[in-house]
């Protein structure tokens, strides 16, 4: 049976996963904080027949070898962490990070999740929560008679309640060694693994940690343009490795004639 037959197939199969992730980026390209996501790939292992430098009959050493391969499998999703473009909503409590760092919101078993979603409200508690009412962390609670809500660059959450300000507390960003190691989660969430390493809590504009912008939303960062060149390009590669897989049949046919 010949190898092309399997190597062509992990091609298709690799060029129908980039279609996927393809897909998936054109389709979060309004999505608040969505950043982009490329796929890698790596070649299979060779069938090594001779290896370079391997000894030649007449004693010399062979320059080159002959080596195999047997395909291509993939690698992984690497998470691109460019800046979206900042839009203004104008709304008090959307907050947006130009630079690096994530919004650190409490999930409903007590544990954490990251952000870059900053489309905050304010629930009926008070409470400042993104759009699935989880809420920050630290807890930032607006006292209800709160005329005016100002969120410096550093964080700093300050309300204005019978024409008196008051700073009622500050939002910390959170930054990770490993950003493209965190858990997608679903929803505008990450989750903190072994390969992103622990969080780094900060205030924003230290410690490496972007500045917050009030009534801000951060875009996704997908290129329409990109993608779709991506996408032709693997529709194309696809259909040659079926061409690959086409000839190998019509070879095994003319063979098979052979023997009748």
């Amino acid at each position: 049976m010949l190898k092309a037959f399997y190597t062509s197939a992990t091609g298709m199969r690799a060029q129908e996963l980039l279609i996927d992730n393809t897909a998936n980026n054109l389709a979060n390209v309004n999505t608040t904080g969505f950043k982009r996501s490329h796929l890698e790939f790596a070649d299979l292992l060779y069938d090594v027949s001779k290896l370079p430098g391997a000894p030649t009959s007449e004693g010399q050493t062979s320059p080159i070898g002959l080596q195999i391969g047997n395909g291509v499998r993939p690698v992984g999703t690497t998470i691109l962490w460019t800046q979206g473009t900042l839009s203004q909503s104008g709304e008090q409590t959307h907050m947006a990070i130009e630079g690096e760092g994530f919004f650190k919101v409490i999930m409903p078993n007590g544990t954490f999740a990251y952000t870059r979603d900053g489309s905050f409200h304010i629930d009926a508690n008070g409470l400042m929560v993104n759009g699935d009412g989880r809420p920050l962390e630290p807890n930032i609670t607006i006292p209800q008679d709160a005329q005016r809500i100002s969120i410096s660059q550093t964080g700093e959450v300050e309300v204005v309640q019978n024409g008196i300000p008051s700073i009622i507390g500050t939002i910390q960003l959170v930054r990770f060694s490993n950003p493209s190691g965190l858990e997608l989660m679903g929803g505008n969430l990450l989750r903190e693994t072994l390969a992103s390493g622990p969080e780094i809590l900060g205030l924003a504009g230290q410690e490496g940690l972007g500045m917050i912008r009030q009534g801000f939303l951060e875009g996704s960062n997908v290129e329409v343009v990109a993608e779709m060149v991506n996408l032709i390009t693997a529709q194309r590669a696809y259909e040659i490795n079926s061409r690959a897989i086409r000839a190998g049949d019509e070879m095994l046919a003319s063979t098979s004639q052979l023997l009748r």
